[in-house]
């Protein structure tokens, strides 16, 4: 219930959401003071949601920054988390836009920082047809020569809670030592460090895939708004209210 719960109320948390639902009344109102109210409303929340230095100052706040290992790092196993691939037709796959997930979980397996690789990730979709994400990735794995022996797969959780729960259970039946690496995109690595921890599983954030750029901006970041950016504070914020529901429940 929880889960579905989650995805039919995904759309209350995107700014451009509340824009639209804005610019719908100031149409639709027949009192040129308050349409103007609204008018005015609307456009300040476009400036400050699709501002590119304003969501990289928060960005950089919220997110858990990548961490160098040393030299002689080595690591028992690696955790990556799904969300970086999806379905294409039945049952193939590609990858998206988080895809440094898996890029630096080769590297780290490839380069010897970890000897194992678990990754974790089902189907996310509210209706999931038959792609699971863990059951591609490993396709992808052994594309690349990589042994069986080397890689944990979990291809059943839909969410983060149970990428740990899974994840956990899979972990003790290796008999693989802690800590391990958690792999995932930097501005879910702090929800998702929180989650794994409360399941008692001992992990060291390697963060991936960050959202932010280089405090080098142009005119453009500091005045022209950004589909882009106002894309981006929907994921944000759902990392902050999922982080908050997971923390009291």
């Amino acid at each position: 219930m929880y889960f579905i719960l989650s995805k039919v109320l995904l759309f209350l948390l995107f700014p451009f959401s509340w824009i639209f639902v804005l610019l719908i009344v100031a149409v639709v109102t027949k009192k040129p003071r308050q349409r103007r109210r609204f008018l005015i409303i609307a456009v300040v929340m476009l400036f400050i949601f699709a501002n590119t230095v304003i969501f990289n100052f928060f960005a950089k706040l919220w997110d858990i920054p990548p961490n160098e290992l040393k030299p002689t790092s080595h690591y028992s196993c690696g955790i990556v988390l799904g969300g970086f691939s999806g379905p294409m037709g039945d049952r193939k796959g590609h990858f998206n836009e988080a895809s440094d997930r898996f890029i630096q979980s080769v590297l780290l397996l490839k380069t010897g920082k970890i000897a194992n690789l678990l990754v974790t990730g089902g189907n996310g979709n509210l209706f999931p047809g038959s792609f699971r994400e863990g059951t591609w990735v490993k396709t992808q794995l052994e594309a690349l020569n990589f042994p069986d022996s080397a890689i944990l797969i979990e291809s059943n959780s839909k969410n983060t809670i149970e990428n740990a729960r899974f994840s956990n259970i899979l972990l003790k039946k290796s008999h693989l030592p802690g800590p391990y690496l958690l792999i995932t995109s930097a501005f879910h690595m702090r929800r998702a460090l929180m989650i794994f921890k409360k399941q008692g599983i001992n992990v060291i954030p390697y963060s991936s895939h960050v959202m932010t750029k280089q405090d080098n901006y142009s005119f453009d970041d500091y005045f022209l708004p950004s589909a882009e950016i106002l894309g981006k504070w929907g994921i944000y914020l759902k990392e902050m209210v999922g982080y908050i529901a997971n923390h009291f429940f």
